[in-house]
Parts: structure tokens; C-alpha cells; sequence
């Protein structure tokens, strides 16, 4: 499996040769590329990472690679051990950090894990951060501290319990109003930290919750990304147990899909959709998500008189977009809320909250509150890719192809129909070409994508 180095972070799978796979020489050296970026960066002499992992089985190993290699560097290290994604970012400012590392692979199977880099605002790092990073790894361009300047490490694990106060202080997140729904929840959160985090903040919401692989053992007992065909076993308990809902979030806790009472999905892209609504409807302003995300959300902003606006795809794109445009929300159509609110970036404990809170005033059922929206439906696919095939080709040749609709090739290729829309690109994270469509009705949007897949094919001659 090759090594994907991307703004995104590093990101391979244990085990295998130094540079094909997330060896712990590959761990090392990235993690001293990143710590030599922070020191040539900052202006304390004595610069502060913060680092905090999911539950994976490697997560142990790689933390201690990467931390002894921060602290060689001279670096001072706060550790936060288990943790999630958000908790990592809310840290680094508070903390008045220089950066932060998070040891997760975010949806990706156990076999993978992966450094995720943040600046000294808890944000993912930009392109040129990165690109900076990639160029001090492959030149070993590292200066390591001598006895007398080493580092230092100090374990806080107070942050969950930080974490979960700031939700609960925000001004549009109403426990008292949650309390008294009464809720009954189960909760997904496959094996991993989500299983720490989620369960303590409904509990302190009054809900009560029903626990579905909530052990951090890091043994994922299904594929954790957080989509319908890998979600039978929480079906199957939210209608046993009589639940009001149920949700799940992916190994980091920054992405976020709710179930409806009778088991089917309220759909992942509907998480920012609902959340939208509730913030929109107390504090006015407008939206952001990436071209990959559902045309609903931009229904629910024009409803509330507010304005859409679609960035790259990538968090940091998500972020910056957001930034430009005064959003009060946005997100990622995977199930990721951004609320500026409280931070930039995506956070479950954020989406459960107001979720809730809007759950709790509309006085309805998960099932009428989805039916209240725009209806969409996606399909996404993927094409694996090979060596040697042109990629860029692939994606030209398509963008000529449908020169006459309207086309945005800013990341990859988008075709928007007047119905429907294409969404073609090459991931940041695994070595495939996404393809994601959307329209109104399922079989619209499957058929969309056989078609596109169909072409794609016939273009590269497979």
C-alpha cells in the first residue's frame, strides 16, 4: 500500500517497507518533519506540541514514535492519550500550543493510521504547510537538541471533560430542554474513543443512552465508516430497544450520522442539513460545504434567507471558504459540523448537541423531522486506481465531454444538471477515484453513477 502524504496529513497502513506503509520509521520521520516545521515557525524557544490519539490497536505505538520524536527535537509535549479529533483542537489553543498532532485514520479500517497536523489555532494545516513539511521529510532536513534541550512530556486527561463543558456552555445547545424529551439513544461508536465522549455528553444532556461498541479496544467490529450497509447492528437496536434514535461516529469522533426511530437512516448528509436548519433559524447568516455535499443544505439556507457557498473538497478548504463568506455553519456532507461558535472545526459532541436541542423543540420523531427536508438521494462510488493510468486525463476528458453543462473543475470535476449532479475526483486519503452523484431518487442517482463509471472506463480503455 503506498504511503499518501497530502495536506491532509500522512496516512498509511502498519506494518510492510519503509516508505510503502506507516512504518515507525515513516512515523519518526514525519513527525521530526513536522516538529522541524513548528521550530522554524514559531517564536517561542521552547515550542509546544499537543497530541492525542483515537483507540486504534497501533495508536500506543505510533504515539510514542511520534512524541519521543517531538521531544528529541526539543519540543515539549502534552499528551492527551485517548482523545478525539475535536478535543485535540479545542486543546491547542487553550493550551497556547504551537500545533498539534492526532494519531487517527478517521474512517479507515484498523490496518491504517495516520499523523493529522493542526497549526497554533488547533486548524488543519494549509497546502503550503504542508508542501514545507513533505520537503523537510524527504531532505532529512532535521536538527535535533542536544541532552541539555530535550524536551519535555506532561499527560493531561482532563480535556474530554473540558470538551464536553464548552458544548454544553454554548448559547444554542439547551440540555434542560433535552432533558425533558426524555430521550432514549444508542450509540455506535465502534470500539473507538467516540465511546468515551458521546455516551458521558448525553448523559449530562438527561438522555438516556444504550451502549453498542463503545469499549476503545480499537477492534472495530464493522467497517467504521459511518454508512448504511455498515450499520445493520444499530438498526437492529433501535427498534429492540425502543429507542428515540440512534447514532454513530467514525474512530476520531468528526464525523456524525443519526438513525431514525424505525431503524433507517436519517442519511449522513442530513446531519448538517438538520443542524443548519436549527442554528440558522436563531442566528441568521449563511452556509458552507464542499461540491461533494448535498444540494439540501443549500435549500435550507435560501429558506432562512441566507446564502450557499460550495468550496474543495477537504476540511481546510471547508474552513477557509467559511472564513471568507461570515458562515454562522458548515460542514462536510459526511456527517462533519463546523460551528464557529465554538471552534473551526468538525466535532460530533457539536453535532449531538444541537441536533438534540432542535430534536427537542420541534417535538417530533427523527423520521418527521427528516421528512421535513428537501429530499435528495446519493450514490457513492469509487474506481480504484492502477499504475499508469492518467487521472487527469480521465477528469479533462470528462469536463469536455459535458462542456455544456454547467462545470467546476476547481477540485476534480463537477457536472451539474438540472435535476442531478456528478462529482468526480481523486481522494487525498486513499489511492481511488471518487465518484459521487446526487438527485431525486435513488435509482436517479445509481443510475447516474453506472453511467459516469461507464464513460470513465470506456475513456481509460478498461
Amino acid at each position: 500500500m503506498t504511503l499518501i502524504k497530502s495536506i491532509s496529513g500522512i496516512r498509511g497502513t502498519i506494518g510492510g517497507t519503509v516508505g510503502d506503509n506507516l512504518t515507525p520509521i515513516d512515523a519518526v520521520k514525519f513527525a521530526s518533519a513536522y516538529g522541524t516545521f513548528i521550530k522554524n515557525t514559531t517564536n517561542s524557544k521552547s515550542p509546544t506540541v499537543v497530541v492525542g490519539r483515537d483507540a486504534r490497536i497501533s495508536g500506543s505505538m505510533i504515539s510514542q514514535l511520534v512524541i519521543n520524536s517531538l521531544i528529541g527535537l526539543g519540543i515539549d509535549v502534552i499528551d492527551l492519550g485517548l482523545s478525539t479529533t475535536p478535543t485535540v483542537e479545542i486543546a491547542v489553543p487553550l493550551e497556547k500550543a504551537d500545533g498539534g498532532i492526532i494519531l487517527t485514520a478517521s474512517h479507515n479500517p484498523k490496518q491504517w493510521n495516520a499523523l493529522k497536523l493542526l497549526n497554533n489555532k488547533g486548524e488543519f494545516l494549509d497546502a503550503a504547510a504542508g508542501a514545507e513539511i513533505l520537503n523537510i521529510a524527504e531532505n532529512d532536513g532535521y536538527l535535533f537538541s542536544d541532552v541539555d534541550n530535550l524536551g519535555s512530556i506532561s499527560v493531561d486527561d482532563t480535556y474530554i471533560d473540558k470538551h464536553i463543558n464548552a458544548v454544553l456552555n454554548l448559547k444554542l445547545v439547551d440540555a434542560e430542554k433535552v432533558r425533558q424529551a426524555n430521550f432514549k439513544v444508542v450509540v455506535d461508536a465502534v470500539n473507538s474513543t467516540g465511546g468515551i465522549t458521546i455516551p458521558q455528553l448525553l448523559r449530562k444532556m438527561g438522555v438516556e443512552v444504550v451502549e453498542l461498541y463503545c469499549e476503545p479496544t480499537g477492534h472495530f467490529p464493522h467497517n467504521p465508516e459511518p454508512l448504511k450497509e455498515h450499520l445493520g447492528d444499530l438498526a437492529a437496536k433501535v427498534v429492540e430497544t425502543k429507542a428515540d434514535l440512534g447514532l454513530t461516529v467514525d474512530p476520531d469522533v468528526d464525523r456524525l450520522a443519526f438513525m431514525s426511530e424505525d431503524g433507517e437512516m436519517f442519511g449522513e448528509e442530513y446531519t448538517l442539513v438538520a443542524c443548519a436548519d436549527y442554528v440558522l433559524g436563531k442566528t441568521p447568516g449563511n452556509t458552507v460545504s464542499n461540491l461533494s455535499s448535498s444540494r439540501a443544505l443549500r435549500d435550507v439556507t435560501e429558506k432562512h434567507g441566507g446564502t450557499y457557498t460550495a468550496s474543495n473538497v477537504g476540511e481546510v478548504n471547508v474552513v477557509a471558504t467559511m472564513k471568507a463568506t461570515n458562515t454562522v455553519i458548515g460542514g462536510e456532507g459526511n456527517g462533519g459540523i463546523i460551528y464557529p461558535e465554538s471552534h473551526y472545526g468538525r466535532d460530533s459532541l457539536v453535532g449531538v448537541a444541537l441536533f438534540l436541542t432542535h430534536l427537542a423543540e420541534k417535538k417530533c420523531t427523527v423520521s418527521e423531522l427528516r421528512a421535513s427536508y428537501p429530499s435528495y438521494f446519493m450514490s457513492k462510488n469509487k474506481i480504484t486506481l492502477t499504475p499508469g493510468l492518467d487521472v487527469d486525463g480521465i477528469l479533462s476528458a470528462m469536463a469536455k465531454k459535458y462542456v455544456n453543462e454547467d462545470v467546476t473543475t476547481t477540485d476534480g470535476v463537477k457536472i451539474d444538471f438540472a435535476a442531478s449532479w456528478v462529482h468526480l475526483r481523486k481522494s487525498n486519503t486513499e489511492p481511488i477515484i471518487r465518484i459521487y452523484t446526487e438527485a431525486k431518487s435513488q435509482a436517479a442517482a445509481d443510475n447516474l453513477a453506472l453511467q459516469t463509471i461507464a464513460e470513465i472506463k470506456k475513456i481509460a480503455g478498461l
